[in-house]
């Protein structure tokens, strides 16, 4: 029993490919998605993100981000950093990183312009062994009350991976492709070689206004968005659309054999809040799972050199 447990689980990190943590407000977090929305906003931006998922299972997946990106003129592009921190099974894995990217902003015509980025990741990757258990820790009547006699193996293991990421945008449309771990470094804490699996994403969305704006009213818009993922053999295609309504944007998502995505923020034009939660549709139903909460928070800071002829992207903020 205690052989079999063990060779499960070395293979399960060893010889097995994992996929990317995912947040499901996309555009609250849009360096994650593409590293081409560095800089995009113009001004300098910060983002704050928390996702918890299938917080009713006992090894829950909580994951962390925080990001900073900014335009600057004198580059003719955006500088992004963001760090991420994925903690799976109560912390027995702990996956940290920490990247920096370079965005270059060509502006094609007087409609159109695109932007291409190159980002550089350090990723620090940490098994906590005492908080596995083994089959000859095991009472038949008392359950896991001894210690194992296994020797500890895994620990902590740095690596280096590089991404690339392309955005085009017109007044109220956009789309991009990017890819994840190029150059698929061996991610394993244990023994073997396992290459993490390159990602690939890409994504098409526009801005259609309803009515017109005026003292009065509030400009009404909705926003039709499509995510496409590829990871190791796994695909996810993601259907959805937001409805702003001055500061108010609401959302609903369908992300294919897996979750109904809804979200509700606030967006004040310098500060932002949203909160969404997944419900669970797949065979690891709802109430087995506890679907998924994810709240984020964004600032919005002024420029301290005046950029009158920027062009942002007009995406979702959630």
């Amino acid at each position: 029993m205690k052989k079999l447990l063990l060779l499960c689980f070395i293979f399960m990190l060893s010889d097995t490919y994992a996929q990317d943590p995912q947040f499901s407000q996309f555009y609250a977090n849009p360096i994650y998605l593409n590293p081409a929305f560095a800089g995009s906003h113009g001004c300098p931006r910060i983002a704050l993100n928390y996702r918890n998922q299938w917080p009713a299972l006992s090894g829950t997946f909580v994951t962390y981000s925080a990001s900073y990106d900014q335009y600057f003129k004198n580059i003719n592009g955006g500088i992004g950093i963001i760090a991420t921190h994925d903690q799976q099974g109560k912390g027995t894995i702990n996956h940290t990183t920490l990247s920096l990217i370079y965005n270059y902003h060509l502006k094609v015509n007087r409609k159109f312009t695109m932007m291409f980025a190159a980002k550089a990741t350090w990723n620090q990757k940490f098994l906590d062994w005492d908080k596995l258990t083994f089959g000859d820790m095991i009472d038949p009547r008392r359950g896991f009350i001894y210690a194992t006699g296994d020797v500890p193996r895994g620990g902590s293991r740095g690596f280096f991976d590089a991404s690339a990421g392309m955005v085009g945008f017109t007044e109220n449309f956009f789309f991009g492709v990017a890819g994840h771990h190029l150059n698929m470094p061996n991610e394993s804490v244990i023994i073997g070689n396992s290459p993490m699996p390159i990602r690939l994403n890409a994504h098409v969305g526009a801005t259609i206004p309803l009515g017109q704006k005026s003292q009065y009213t509030n400009e009404t818009s909705i926003m039709p968005n499509m995510i496409y993922q590829y990871q190791q053999g796994f695909m996810e295609l993601m259907l959805g659309t937001y409805i702003k309504y001055g500061a108010f944007t609401v959302g609903a998502w369908f992300r294919s054999r897996d979750a109904f995505i809804l979200s509700i923020g606030v967006n004040t034009g310098t500060f932002k809040v949203g909160y969404s939660y997944d419900v669970t549709v797949s065979r690891l139903n709802n109430g087995v799972s506890g679907g998924s909460h994810e709240v984020s928070l964004g600032l919005d800071l002024n420029c301290t050199v005046k950029q009158p002829s920027f062009r942002t992207v007009s995406c979702p903020s959630f």
